[in-house]
């Protein structure tokens, strides 16, 4: 064994098992126990050596939809902004910032933001209603109407959405219509 080839460092605790295979422990980067003084783990949201926490697009979803529902619009707005930008196609985003935008008067961009949601989605008849809604405020009532009408099309037993067909209708019915 002393011919210098592969087995002469050969010890039996260091014998690689069936398949090549060190025992559990010798390769920590594998599944074995971290080296020591590596037993510190990374702060939840953060990287390894990256600095303060990084706020997930599900973070500031969760961060925006809290602050809805205590009705703080624009803040909510500006922090649903963030996950937009990190998820900018994703409805379950789409649809609180757009109500955030309404809710605080930006209603171009709620306008915006639930088109864009219809185009993710074509059949959320929330995004219907928001929209329908946003178009009347914005004083483009035969849009509202549409959606409105596709709305309650797609979910026909909500009163929400028929009452606001029906306020709409009586409010801004047409010669004709």
């Amino acid at each position: 064994m002393a011919d210098g080839g592969p087995d002469e460092d050969r010890r039996p605790d260091r014998d690689p098992g069936p398949g090549g295979e060190l025992p559990p422990g010798d390769d920590p980067g594998l599944g074995g126990e971290p080296p020591p003084g590596d037993d510190q783990r990374p702060e939840e949201g953060t990287r390894p050596g990256s600095g303060p926490p990084v706020e997930t697009a599900y973070d500031l979803l969760r961060r925006g939809t809290d602050l809805l529902a205590k009705r703080h619009h624009a803040q909510a707005a500006v922090v649903l902004q963030r996950a937009a930008a990190l998820e900018p196609r994703r409805g379950s985003i789409l649809e609180p910032l757009g109500r955030a935008y309404f809710m605080s008067g930006q209603l171009e961009r709620a306008r915006e933001t639930f088109s864009t949601l219809l185009e993710v989605d074509p059949t959320a008849h929330y995004g219907h209603y928001a929209l329908g809604r946003t178009l009347a405020r914005l004083g483009r009532a035969g849009e509202a109407r549409t959606h409105l009408r596709l709305a309650l099309a797609l979910s026909p037993a909500s009163r929400l959405y028929r009452g606001a067909l029906e306020r709409l209708g009586s409010a801004g019915q047409r010669p004709g219509e």
